[in-house]
This record gives C-alpha cells, structure tokens and sequence, in this order.
C-alpha cells in the first residue's frame, strides 16, 4: 500500500478546492490501485463526510496537535512519512509569508529539504504558482523547487513565473484543473434542489452571478471599494433582468464571499427575481449541476468559471485576479473578460446581454476545447506511476 500526501486549500470552505480534491482522489485511484491519501485539514470531518468513497485519511491540523494551521508537527509529519507528496491548486505565493494561518509556502519551503534528503518526491500536480514579489519568497519557491521531482501546472502562467524569477525548476508539463472534471449530481437531485429553491422557472431562462470577499484586498485596490463594487453588480443584475426578462442565480463558491453577495443583493431593485446558491448549503457537484442550467455565467472566482467550462455553460470574466486570465485564455474565452478599468454597470450589463445572444453558439466552441482539457487533467495521474 503507497501513501500519498495532498497539500492543498482542504478546509471545506471552498467550493473548488473540494472539487480539486475529489476529482484528484478519483482520477489518482481509478489510475493506480492500492493507494492511502493522506490530507492535511482544519476539518477532518469534512474530509471523511465527502470523501469516505476513496481510502482517505484527514490529518489534522488543530492546536492541540501542535500547529498552528500548516505550521508545526503534522505537515511534518505527512511530508516526511510518506512514498508521494502533492502540491495541487493554488498555495505556493509569498502574500503575508510569515502567517501560517494565510500562507502555505513558509512551511512547506521548511518541509522540503527534508523530503529530498529522504527521498520522498514532490510532485506539484495541476496546480498554480504565485503571485511571487518579494525575494524572500522567491527562495522560498527555490527551496521547494530544489525538492520537486515534476511539475504539472494548469496554466501557462506558472511556467512563465518560473522562467521570469530566474528560478530553477524540474520537469514541467502543463495539464489542466482538476476541477474541469466535475460532474453533476444527476437529474433526480437536481429537481429536488430546483423545486426547494424555487430555481430556474422561468421561461426566458436564468442568468448566473458571482462575486467574491476580496474587493477591499488586493482585487481592486485603488479602484473601488467593496460598498461601490457591490452596487454596481447589483444595478448591472437589476439592468439585465430588464433587457432579457431572465430571473437571476448568485452563485456562492466560498463561504467568506456570502457578505458581499448579500451586499450586491440588498443594492438590486428586483430581489424578487434572485435567488442565492450557496457551498453552505450544497456540494460542488450540486452547484456545477445548477451552473448547467444557467444561460450565461459572470463572475470573479475563478473556479466558479471552472464549473461552468466543465458544464459548458457560457462564461463572463470579471478579473479578480491573474489565475482567472490565465485560465479563460487557456480555453479561448478571452473575449468574454471585464477588465477593471472597464468596470461599470453599463459595460457589464452589455457584455452578459452580448453573451446571452450568443449563448448557444458559444456552448458549441466551447465543448471541444473543455474536452481536451478534462483529458489533460485526468492524465496527470498517469505521471505519478513513475514514483509509485
């Protein structure tokens, strides 16, 4: 029996690193047999409720095990006592680099040098890497470079930081999300929701939203504040029920986002018309299912985005942050992008009424490309036969 260990974003409160999760568990298992994951996680129950199907075992990091979040005896211990250690979705960036309870890259950096002593590999797996701008978390990403043995990003972009910080790097493959492989719960628990919710009734059909918590960040510093942010998505939901006569989905992908979507609600003159789809609630394959439904998507997180290319459900860009450009070049979808400086009721309002019209078209482009994707992140898994 190998065991592999998983770093990731696994605390439950992220729609799409619970999609990264279980479509990693299932692609790595339908792959390889007799395999133990073993997952670093501030809630352990969420890792057995949701993932019982697969041989997983959650590994606490609590304060009574001696850490605070990732940094202390159980990262420690999953790194060095293990055959595989994976590094998937987005971790490794220098933002706040001396927080544990925020950064992932200071204590994994402190980790690595012992896995290569060991001989334990690091395999970074569909993953992102940065943003990087300060030079101690450039050695940081070194040290931890120093130890990998492959690299298989889902973007470009990661290459290119890379190369840009003069960095020292192993073998590097670049793949595709984890998450493109989600897939809906079925049609029988999908009515179940719809009939629940009072979704999707309508028959000029439905316009999907998302926003997320950090406009007061780094997402827009300098622009606008989260207040004006959301009255803007709000009077832009309010203009494109008007133009299109289409009820409105706001779609919740992280629990820390709820505050600003409730915002953006409270500044719309149609709440009448809106609903609210929250992870509180639902599972990622729950809401993937319902994103199906959906004419048109707009929205800032970028694994919400995911969800709908996975669902071939026509997608906006508000660019919050490099990851979501990257990953909407990566299926040609660049043309379907709210840059900030375009930022505007108007401008929104036009670019989802322009996605809406062609919809159907755009489902058609879009199913071949999001193919090939999906095969790319399943075969991530193939590479690991290697260490295994």
């Amino acid at each position: 029996m190998k065991r592999i260990t998983v770093l990731g974003n696994n605390s439950g409160r992220n729609a799409g690193d619970a999609a990264i999760l279980g479509n990693l568990l299932a692609d790595i298992s339908a792959e390889i047999s007799d395999i133990e994951f073993y997952v670093p996680t501030t809630s352990p129950r969420f890792i057995r409720e949701n993932f019982g199907e697969f041989n997983v075992k959650p590994v606490a990091l609590l304060p009574w095990y001696g850490c605070i979040k990732n940094f202390g005896i159980p990262l420690y211990r999953s790194m060095v006592n293990t055959d595989l250690v994976l590094i998937c979705d987005n971790i490794l960036f220098d933002r706040k680099f001396y927080n544990p309870l925020f950064n992932n890259l200071s204590s994994i950096a402190l980790v690595a040098p012992v896995c290569k002593k060991r001989g334990i590999p690091i395999v970074h797996y569909n993953c992102s890497v940065g943003p990087i701008d300060f030079d101690v978390g450039k050695k940081a990403l070194q040290r931890v470079m120093d130890a990998s043995a492959l690299v298989i990003t889902r973007d470009m972009q990661t290459k290119e930081l890379f190369d840009n910080l003069n960095l020292n790097y192993p073998e590097l493959h670049i793949h595709a999300d984890c998450a493109l492989n989600t897939e809906s719960p079925g049609e029988d628990r999908l009515q179940e929701i719809i009939q629940k919710e009072g979704l999707l009734h309508n028959d000029k059909g439905t316009v999907g939203f998302n926003v997320n918590a950090y406009i007061d960040n780094w997402s827009m510093r300098g622009t606008l504040d989260s207040g004006e942010f959301c009255e803007t998505i709000g009077k832009a939901a309010d203009r494109v029920i008007d133009d299109l006569s289409v009820d409105i989905i706001f779609f919740v992908t992280q629990v820390m986002d709820l505050k600003n979507t409730n915002a953006c609600v409270a500044n719309m003159q149609h709440k009448d018309r809106v609903r609210i789809i929250s992870n509180v609630d639902y599972s990622y394959n729950e809401i993937a299912g319902l994103i199906e439904r959906v004419g048109v998507l707009a929205g800032l997180r970028t694994h919400t985005l995911i969800f709908a290319a996975a669902m071939n459900t026509p997608m906006i860009g508000v660019l919050s942050y490099p990851k979501s450009d990257g990953f909407l070049r990566t299926i040609d979808q660049h043309d379907w992008v709210v840059a900030f400086e375009k930022f505007s009721v108007d401008y929104l309002g036009e670019i989802v009424q322009n996605a809406w019209q062609q919809r159907e078209q755009t489902r058609a482009q879009l199913k071949p490309i999001v193919d090939a994707e999906k095969h790319k992140a399943r075969s991530s898994a193939q590479l690991l036969r290697q260490f295994l």
